[in-house]
This record gives structure tokens, C-alpha cells and sequence, in this order.
């Protein structure tokens, strides 16, 4: 899978602002999120999507994801988390390595489904995986 971008992220070929990882697992922020603190979890090994991804991944991205979700609320001052994976074109998907979408929620946020991705920035990126991490 050398094209696929997740992949390179998980060889170090491409930069990540990497928050947790683990044999199975690396968690990272999303550079199009959708609230403060938006992660991906993915597998390092390639699947496409839940239907091609072995069952010991998806339990370790279950974990992580839950893992996680503790996190923005204790650390980030969530008030809530969606758990979101998308898969095939026509269900969203974009990168089409499994993933699982960790979203931290806050009262009053503007995110409604699908959402229009903002940006981010290297400083917030930065204090986020400080936090996260």
C-alpha cells in the first residue's frame, strides 16, 4: 500500500501529530477537524474499511477509540464524543484505510453531520497533542 496515505503515516513518511500509538494502533489528530481535538485511530496494518479489517484491529481501535474519548473529556473539557467510521464512497469514506473517527463534543458546537471540515493550524495542532498525548 504505498500510495495510501494512512500507511505512510504509520511508516513516518508523512507527518502526523501523533497522540497515542501502540502495536496495533496510532492515533493522530485529523487536519480537517470537525471540533477541537478531532483524532483518527487507525491500524498500522492496511484495511480498507470495516469489512476487510481482522478482528484483533478493530478491538485495538475500539480501545484505543475508547481510550481516547476519556481523554478529550478529562483533558479537552468535552461534554460528549461521537465515535463515527465511514466506509466506501457513498458512506463518506475519503481515505480508504479503516478508520475510526474520535469527536470531541461541546455545547453549543455548530458540528452537524456530514460537517464542513475547518482547518488546522500547527500551533493548535500542537498545544492539541500536548493534551492528548
Amino acid at each position: 500500500m504505498d500510495a495510501c496515505l494512512f500507511c505512510r503515516i504509520v511508516r513516518e513518511e508523512l507527518p502526523a501529530h501523533v497522540v497515542r500509538q501502540d502495536a496495533r494502533t496510532i492515533a493522530f489528530l485529523d487536519i480537517a477537524p470537525s471540533t477541537r481535538g478531532h483524532l483518527l485511530v487507525i491500524p498500522r496494518a492496511h484495511a480498507v474499511d470495516v469489512t476487510d479489517i481482522p478482528a484483533e484491529d478493530l478491538a485495538a481501535c475500539a480501545l484505543a477509540a475508547q481510550d481516547l474519548a476519556r481523554r478529550a473529556i478529562d483533558r479537552l473539557g468535552a461534554e460528549g464524543v461521537n465515535l463515527i467510521q465511514s466506509n466506501r464512497t457513498a458512506g463518506w469514506q475519503q481515505v480508504f484505510h479503516f478508520h475510526l473517527h474520535v469527536v470531541p463534543r461541546y455545547r453549543g458546537d455548530a458540528l452537524r453531520a456530514p460537517w464542513a471540515p475547518s482547518s488546522l493550524d500547527d500551533a493548535t495542532a500542537s498545544e492539541l497533542t500536548a493534551l492528548l498525548a
